[in-house]
């Protein structure tokens, strides 16, 4: 009985299990034809349709990146018939060696293997005129076919650093971005980096059949299974295209940075890194990478966001904000300099003589050393903090809440975050409780450990300007398809009250307005009307000369316009980088330079500063 039983089980089972084999092999044969198409994938080709990348405009509607049309030749091995080489090479304009190399490469056991019937771009990149030649007589070249690509084109040169390149993408990167396929291009540096997700477009795909021998014949279905490409989305930039021009000839032959910022939205006007990449040099990066990456002034480094710096005098203005706050300063506040600042027994941080003693404005206004080391020593030898380290930590505080000490977040890539050490920092070095401000009195004007970029520094122009608070710097505009995001729109109030801001404002015009014989720093910068307001710097170089800094922002009211200009070995800010940073003032806000500044101009258009800046 029980035998019996089983049996029927048995049964059972295997006719369930041959009903459920044969409706899958119905639905297999007569309702899903996803396997077929599988099938048939061997005996199809499929060519991949490249989108028109995005364009990106500047501020006024200007094409900074536009497309034109290329082509690559691609190469089926599996339907290669003998064909004339020679002539091959007269119509590519290619040496027949490379072609046999690439053949070579193509057909060996182990490619074909790998390949299969798939086609592989030979050439990229070719000229249209160049395939106009082999299309003509393309049916003498069996096994080789073309496909239309578009190819980045630059109308106007404003900045090969800022706008970045594309090149194809390698196995690194197709692991990390496995939506791309081999023979795709990515944007690799710049904004087209930072953007590519909106710039690429969407791949479609022509689908033909494919014979016995791999020759491409009619298409598939009759296209119904093609897919279209779908072009990118264009962007709209923050940048002045002709004033990114302007400010890149003014740094031309020197070594730094310079950036411009709109204070009243955070977006970046200009930002220049010198020297640069010439936009020539980005629609064909692979030709000239070689020779790009041996210079030993390395120009894809974006001195502008990756450069730590120190800021120099123009960081007085933060101690003097900071004293200001905790009440240790007065801007009736007089304190004497003779020749520096003097403390133990013979040390010295020494300062350009001038007269003495000085109020907080002239202090701005003649970038006394002497003057600040006071500020910062009433700062961090407080008793109201108990100890130094407390009123350091306290005053760490209060930096990094101008941004500095950590990266902005703007949408450019790269961006470094600079230092600003903490309280830990100097245990270490001087030992717990074994330190105070004179021994580390450096940071009063803007030296010793503090390290920051060009792009802070344009910041902290800008927050002064809006006298506390500041928008994160950004290069693109909400425009079209591309909204701003919320965070470029939100107000960032430094710890200091917004009412100290506008007591420092008289020191930085008195600075660049207050003529000869006053002791002012930045006279050079004046521009009748404009009413710039300005701060010097001289950071200190172990390497050569003292690099060159300064700040402005203009007018004094309502500022349009916020710069920082950082000019390595460039020595005195009033040197190189005062002129610079107010020769890109007037040009923004007037639309050219004045008769009597064209001297100015002139020298510093020519000015050459590279043979004295130190390359590894």
């Amino acid at each position: 009985m029980k035998e019996s039983v089983r049996h029927i089980r048995m049964m059972v089972a295997l006719a369930v299990a041959a009903l459920i084999l044969l409706g899958r092999i119905f639905y297999i044969q007569l309702m899903d034809d996803s396997y077929k198409t599988d099938a048939l994938n061997n005996s199809m080709a499929h060519i991949p349709v490249y989108p028109l990348r995005g364009i990106i405009y500047d501020r006024n509607g200007r094409i900074l990146v536009g497309n034109k049309i290329c082509y690559d030749l691609l190469c089926t091995p599996t339907a290669l018939e003998p064909f004339d080489t020679l002539l091959l090479s007269r119509v590519l304009e290619i040496e027949p060696d490379i072609i046999k190399k690439k053949l070579a490469e193509y057909t060996s056991r182990k490619s074909r293997r790998k390949i299969g019937y798939r086609s592989v771009v030979m050439f990229p990149k070719l000229p249209e005129e160049t395939y106009m030649r082999f299309e003509e007589i393309s049916y003498r070249f069996p096994g080789f076919s073309g496909q239309a690509r578009s190819l980045r084109q630059y109308p106007y040169n404003a900045g090969g650093n800022l706008l970045g390149y594309i090149s194809e993408v390698d196995a690194a990167y197709i692991k990390a971005h496995p939506e791309y396929k081999s023979g795709d291009y990515a944007g690799k540096t710049g904004l087209e980096s930072s953007c590519e997700r909106l710039l690429r477009g969407e791949k479609g795909e022509k689908i033909f059949y494919r014979d016995s021998r791999g020759r491409i014949g009619a298409s598939y279905r009759g296209g119904e299974a093609d897919k279209p490409a779908v072009s990118g989305m264009d962007i709209t930039t923050t940048i002045d295209a002709r004033l990114q021009h302007y400010g890149q000839q003014l740094m031309k032959n020197k070594v730094g940075s310079l950036v411009a910022i709109e204070p009243s939205t955070g977006e970046i006007l200009t930002l220049v890194s010198s020297p640069g990449i010439d936009v020539e040099c980005l629609a064909d990066i692979g030709s000239h990478y070689k020779e790009i990456a041996a210079n030993p002034y390395k120009p894809m480094f974006n001195r502008a966001v990756q450069a730590s710096y120190p800021p120099g005098s123009v960081f007085k203005l933060v101690n003097a904000l900071i004293g200001l706050q905790e009440g240790v300063l007065k801007p009736s506040m007089l304190y004497p300099c003779h020749a520096g600042y003097h403390f133990g027994k013979s040390s010295r941080l020494g300062c350009h003589n001038h007269r003495s003693p000085i109020n907080m404005d002239e202090a701005i206004m003649m970038s006394c050393n002497a003057y600040f080391c006071y500020v910062f020593k009433d700062l961090i030898d407080n008793p109201a903090y108990g100890n130094s380290e407390a009123a350091f930590s306290q005053w760490r505080a209060y930096v990094e809440s101008f941004g500095f000490g950590k990266k902005l977040g703007s949408d450019f890539p790269s961006e470094l975050g600079g230092f600003i050490p903490q309280a830990s920092y100097y245990d270490r070095y001087y030992g717990k409780n074994a330190w105070k401000a004179h021994t580390i009195l450096s940071l009063s004007i803007g030296q010793g450990e503090l390290g920051c970029t060009p792009l802070h520094l344009a910041n902290l122009c800008a927050t002064l300007a809006n006298r506390g608070y500041y928008y994160i710097p950004h290069l693109v505009k909400g425009s079209g398809q591309v909204p701003l995001d919320e965070k470029y729109r939100e107000r960032h109030y430094t710890l200091i009250d917004t009412t100290h801001f506008a007591k420092l404002i008289p020191g930085m015009f008195r600075a660049v307005n207050a003529g000869l014989g006053s002791g002012a720093t930045a006279g050079v910068a004046a521009v009748g009307g404009l009413e710039i307001c300005g701060k010097t710097g001289t950071a200190q170089n172990p390497h050569g000369d003292d690099h060159s800094v300064f700040i402005c922002f203009a007018p004094r009211d309502n500022p349009k316009i916020a710069v920082a200009a950082y000019i390595e070995n460039g020595g005195f800010g009033a040197a190189w980088a005062a002129p610079v940073a107010s020769l890109l003032v007037e040009q923004y806000l007037t639309g050219g330079i004045s008769e009597e500044r064209k001297p100015l101009e002139k020298r510093v258009l020519e000015g050459n500063l590279m043979n004295k800046v130190k390359t590894k």
